[in-house]
């Protein structure tokens, strides 16, 4: 088969979003490439001098157009082109009818499947227990006001259990809202815009459900846009790190879960077929306005992120930490001057100089909520012993 042959899609090829995973079978090191929705259940790994190879494959230029810059041999790049299409790696029809399948099966059992929070406990009192026990190693932070709203970390729990715990401490005691809204971070999907989901989500403490009249609502004011991309909901972990601490202090309490896109990256392109966060924060303070009852708010948010592994050239140490500490406190307090307008204009003044992850949804909760204080709680950087990632996070109260 020549160049011409191939399909569209595949005679200019565009790799969709996966993570490259270092592995070794035996002695041979290769590239495990990890599809984060898990479209197909077939994973390939390829020898390392491939994945230089694989790196080229980003929609700007043909495959015959690689093979000639690579010097790899055309056959043997048809066959690795034709090996990614198959199990959905390449943007094209093969992709799209993998996407379609995963959302059906997904649409049929009505939520997404335990991941992240598999991790704090093997059942409901496994978990009950991890979170009773960090919740016994925090200080009360003797809140006397009503917290409307949090913001608190989606860190792994064994890095980021303080400032969980400092953030949902006075909701141990506080009466079941009607709803809580999670706005979570779009770490890993492909829309640039709102995605709201349609579905519940699973967790070892069992499984929660939407507020179906508040998103059904937001699907009629916002369109079809709104939830389009609502794959992406599988490979996040900023909504469902929060659904056990929501499970614990509320029971079964339906949420409304959506990933809001950082302000400070502009959309794609501006076609109306997805939604922007001031249409969307608009949409839900109308209808919550109609719905009535009880709404609590969650900001699903880390702060920094630095360190080799984030691409900075020096591992982090104590002169970074410092600094590090010195800029957020510095953000930290904009953001607690509740003007979220602001608080993006310092961030766009300073170009995220640390790599705030959160800033979309953090400003966003501020229009939903509209505290009329915002408290620090607890701030915390987490880093490894060999100085290549510190990410650090906090925990705030919006009364």
């Amino acid at each position: 088969m020549s160049f011409s042959d191939l399909p569209e899609h595949i005679q200019m090829p565009a790799l969709r979003g996966m993570q490259p995973i270092p592995i070794k079978k035996g002695d041979t090191p290769l590239v495990l490439l990890r599809d984060v929705f898990a479209l197909a259940e077939e994973t390939v790994a390829v020898p390392a001098p491939i994945f230089a190879v694989i790196q080229q494959i980003n929609g700007t230029r043909t495959a015959e157009e690689i093979a000639n810059a690579t010097k790899a041999p055309p056959d043997q790049l048809i066959e690795l082109l034709e090996k990614l299409d198959s199990v959905g790696l390449l943007w094209g029809p093969t992709s799209k009818k993998l996407e379609e399948e995963k959302l059906a099966d997904l649409r049929s059992i009505g939520y997404f499947p335990a991941k992240a929070s598999a991790t704090l406990g093997e059942d409901g009192d496994a978990c009950k227990a991890a979170i009773q026990k960090w919740f016994d190693e925090t200080e009360d932070p003797e809140i006397e006001e009503s917290v409307k709203g949090i913001v608190a970390p989606h860190l792994d729990y064994s890095r980021g259990w303080p400032n969980y715990a400092s953030a949902y401490y006075a909701w141990q005691t506080t009466e079941k809202p009607d709803r809580v809204v999670i706005l979570g971070t779009n770490h890993f999907g492909n829309g640039d815009g709102v995605v709201l989901s349609t579905l519940g989500f699973d967790t070892p403490m069992g499984t929660v459900s939407i507020d179906n009249d508040v998103v059904r609502s937001l699907e009629t004011k916002l369109g079809s846009g709104v939830s389009v991309d609502e794959l992406d909901h599988i490979a996040e972990h900023s909504i469902e790190l929060h659904l056990p601490w929501i499970q614990y202090c509320f029971g079964d309490v339906p949420i409304v879960a959506a990933l809001i896109p950082s302000p400070l990256v502009e959309m794609i392109e501006d076609d109306d077929e997805r939604t922007t966060t001031d249409a969307f924060v608009s949409a839900l303070n109308e209808t919550l306005a109609e719905v009535g009852g009880t709404t609590y708010f969650v900001s699903s948010a880390d702060l920094s992120h630095v360190g080799p592994q984030f691409g900075e050239p020096r591992p982090v140490d104590d002169q970074r930490k410092f600094d590090v500490e010195r800029h957020d406190r510095e953000m930290m307090a904009k953001y607690m001057e509740n003007d979220p307008d602001q608080f993006i204009e310092a961030m766009k003044w300073n170009n995220n100089a640390t790599r705030w992850c959160s800033i979309g949804n953090m400003s966003a909760i501020l229009k939903l909520a509209n505290p009329s204080d915002i408290e620090l709680i607890d701030y915390r950087q987490a880093s490894d012993e060999r100085g290549a990632v510190l990410v650090s996070s906090c925990a705030m109260m919006l009364s």
